[in-house]
């Protein structure tokens, strides 16, 4: 028998081999499906596609892309502190915004730039999957860039699987920028007339109660603000379920499609439960929940409407910017646990700086890079931007920063976490093979199927189970 040591290692090597062989054809063919317009259960729940320019790269010009900030004062020190950079550096620049979802066709026409030659040089975003970017060849080595960084504004923020996504084979293909958490806001005021204690809600079953008492459908208040419609959000909070109940997508070495078990069919089984329009729990739902954006629960937040939902930090962000007169009031809630109890603590990285493949002007953007995260400049951003603009780095939480909020104490903590939950591909790391299954929607069109009715529970996880497997082994990753 194989020693411990040695078969974990060689099942991480296999994994490896397996993963590079997801070809480039079946990623790019998942980014068009879902740029086209894909459908959730072809129906009423249309997934967000959007259409995508990318700026033209030239030698001489700093091509820029970022993302667009909830904060208008966070981006316009961006783009000052970028244009001051090019300024400084004698160099003419471009900068321009995107919107880079998974959801998008940024994948494959930042494929088709790389190939052509002309990509832009610089990219800031999110929720872009930097296994893919890698897989596709479209990033350069940072390793250098990052090992400056840290020399310099101290070590990674151990809670954000900074290494597990965006580092491969010891080599780094973009660069943590910003270390973020969810937000679970809750209505203090709301649970306090009910009399109950936010401490106590500890997982889904006790916020979806806590979510019920509070509501009153007659006076427009609606306590659950969780959209399963495919979305950022939407994505985020049907695996959350899907996890809670001990379901996965696949083993822990990522090879293997797990998702048709009894645990992820009692989860569906809880939503289908969640959204029925005449169940237990139907007045809690706002009108048009099952088919919001990510968007829909911001503007339902912030309009007082909902008592209790998931987001970036953006909703607690907007809040404090539009002076909500309950803002006061809000209650945030760390993730919640599985229903076994096991702690879901941890953030993630909640921006990437990267550097295109054959970019034009790649030394200088390495130094702009290095440039963005210098406390003179980063700590101004992340001061006005309500938490959405957090330090993946130790140095960078400075006591200037922590004392702009009391309530970035509570990001700091989830980033802090020395074994944080490794998140969606959870038993297995992050692979490009798995955010190719987020990209497809597929989780949300089961959830879909489940709360109109046109499957069961089981037939919905069956039917994705079968989505999951002809992604894998389109990508060479033969099922048993």
């Amino acid at each position: 028998m194989m020693p411990r040591l040695e078969e974990a290692t060689s099942l991480r090597e296999e994994k490896r081999t397996m993963m590079e062989k997801i070809t480039r054809r079946q990623l790019l063919r998942s980014t068009a499906a879902t740029g086209a317009g894909l459908l959730i259960g072809g129906s009423s729940f249309p997934a967000l596609g959007q259409e995508l320019e990318l700026p033209i790269g030239t030698a001489g010009t700093l091509t820029v892309i970022h993302r667009t900030e909830y904060f208008e004062a966070a981006q316009t020190l961006f783009r000052q502190t970028v244009e001051q950079f090019a300024a400084a550096n004698n160099t003419k620049l471009d900068i321009s915004t995107t919107n880079p979802e998974s959801f998008g066709d940024f994948l494959g026409k930042m494929t088709a730039a790389v190939k052509a030659g002309n990509p832009p040089d610089f990219a800031y975003t999110t929720n872009v999957s930097i296994p893919q970017m890698h897989l596709l060849d479209l990033v350069e080595d940072v390793t250098d860039v990052v090992d400056e960084a840290i020399s310099r504004y101290g070590a990674i923020m151990p809670g954000i699987n900074a290494p597990q996504n965006g580092s491969f084979d010891g080599r780094w293909k973009a660069i943590p920028f910003l270390g973020s958490s969810t937000a679970y806001p809750f209505r203090g005021d709301k649970l306090a007339e009910k009399g109950i204690d936010p401490a106590t809600l500890l997982n889904l079953d006790q916020r979806r109660d806590a979510a019920l008492a509070i509501s009153d459908p007659s006076g427009e208040f609606w306590g659950w603000g969780l959209t399963p419609n495919q979305s950022g959000d939407g994505y985020g909070f049907v695996i959350q379920v899907i996890q809670a109940f001990g379901g996965h997508y696949t083993d822990e070495t990522g090879l293997i499609v797990q998702f048709n078990s009894p645990e992820t069919v009692a989860a569906y089984g809880w939503i289908k439960e969640t959204y029925d329009r005449n169940g237990k729990y139907a007045a809690m739902l706002p009108p048009g929940i099952e088919s919001w954006t990510d968007i829909s629960n911001n503007e339902a937040w912030l309009a007082g409407k909902v008592g209790y939902t998931l987001n970036a930090y953006s909703i607690y962000a907007a809040s404090k910017r539009d002076g909500v007169p309950f803002f006061k009031d809000i209650k945030l809630l760390r993730a919640p646990e599985a229903n076994n109890g096991d702690s879901r603590d941890g953030g993630f990285v909640g921006g990437w700086l990267t550097i295109f493949k054959g970019a034009p002007n790649v030394d200088m953007a390495k130094k702009l890079a290095l440039d963005m995260l210098d406390p003179k400049n980063f700590i101004p951003m992340s001061t006005v931007a309500g938490g959405l603009f957090m330090p993946a780095y130790e140095k960078l939480w400075t006591p200037e920063l922590l004392a702009a909020d009391p309530n970035f104490a509570i990001i700091k903590e989830q980033v802090s976490v020395p074994n944080p939950f490794i998140g969606p591909s959870w038993p297995a790391q992050p692979s490009a093979a798995i955010d190719a299954i987020r990209a497809q929607g597929i989780i949300e069109q089961a959830a879909a199927n489940v709360i109109s009715g046109r499957m069961s529970p089981a037939d919905a996880v069956a039917d994705g189970h079968q989505k999951i497997v002809d992604i894998f082994e389109e990508g060479g990753i033969m099922q048993p």
